[in-house]
C-alpha cells in the first residue's frame, strides 16, 4: 500500500528531479559573469534558507531521482522539465541554481547562459492543461490542471499546476522568462516549515524572487 502525507505535495517528487547536492558556501564554477547575476543570501529576508545547487558532472538529467509516474496524456507528469532538459546546454558556466525555503513554500531557482524554447513550454503546458497522473495504471488516477496566469511582461510564461488529491488541492507554480540569449526558470511548491521564521505567500513571494532574478540578469 502507497501511503501519501499531504504536507509533502505529490508535485514536489514531480517537478523537482534532477542530479544534483545542495552544498553551503562558496562555490567555484567557471563563470565569473553568471556567478555575479546569481541571488545570494543576503538578496533574502533574514531567517530564509538559501543553498546553492552543485550538478554532477557527466551525469545526465535525473540520474538518481525516481521515475516520472504514468500519466494521461503521456508525458505531462515532467512534461516542462523533460523540455528544458532536451534544450538546455550542458557544461561548466552553462547553468547557475539555489534553492530558497520559507515557512510555506520551497522555490528553485535556475539562471542559464542559453535561451528556453518558450514556445515548446507553452504548447506543452496547452497539451498538458488537464492530465492524469498513476501510482499505478489500475487506479483511478490523480487529477491536475495546468493554467497559464498573467504576466506583467510579454517574455514571461508563468504556470500554476494544480493537484487534487483526497478532497484537498495542493499547486505548484513555474516560471520561465528569455532575458536575450540567456534565461531564467523557477518552481514552487508549498513546503510548511515552521523552523523557518519567514513565511510566504504563494504564488506572490517566488514571483517576487524570480523577477528580482530576471532583473539582476538584465544588469549584468
Amino acid at each position: 500500500m502507497i501511503r501519501v502525507r499531504l504536507g509533502v505535495p505529490i508535485l514536489a517528487l514531480l517537478l523537482l528531479t534532477g542530479c544534483a547536492s545542495v552544498v553551503s558556501g562558496t562555490p567555484t564554477w567557471p563563470g565569473a559573469t553568471l556567478e555575479k547575476t546569481l541571488l545570494t543570501a543576503t538578496d533574502f529576508p533574514a531567517g530564509v534558507q538559501y543553498d546553492r545547487i552543485v550538478e554532477k558532472p557527466g551525469q545526465p538529467d535525473g540520474t538518481g531521482a525516481p521515475p516520472s509516474m504514468l500519466s494521461n496524456p503521456q508525458g505531462c507528469s515532467d512534461g516542462l522539465t523533460r523540455v528544458i532538459a532536451r534544450s538546455a546546454e550542458r557544461g561548466p558556466g552553462s547553468a547557475g541554481k539555489y534553492v530558497v525555503s520559507y515557512d510555506g513554500a520551497r522555490m528553485v531557482i535556475t539562471v542559464l547562459t542559453s535561451p528556453l524554447p518558450l514556445d515548446q513550454l507553452d504548447a506543452t503546458a496547452q497539451r498538458c492543461a488537464q492530465f492524469r497522473t498513476f501510482f499505478d495504471p489500475s487506479d483511478p488516477g490523480i487529477p491536475i490542471t495546468t493554467t497559464k496566469l498573467a504576466t506583467q511582461r510579454s517574455a514571461e510564461l508563468v504556470y500554476q499546476q494544480t493537484m487534487r488529491l483526497s478532497g484537498a488541492e495542493s499547486s505548484a507554480y513555474f516560471a520561465f522568462e528569455n532575458i536575450g540569449s540567456w534565461s531564467v526558470f523557477g518552481v514552487t511548491f508549498p513546503a510548511q516549515n515552521p523552523s523557518i521564521p519567514v513565511k510566504s505567500t504563494l504564488p506572490q513571494t517566488f514571483l517576487d524572487a524570480f523577477d528580482k532574478q530576471v532583473q539582476r540578469v538584465q544588469a549584468r
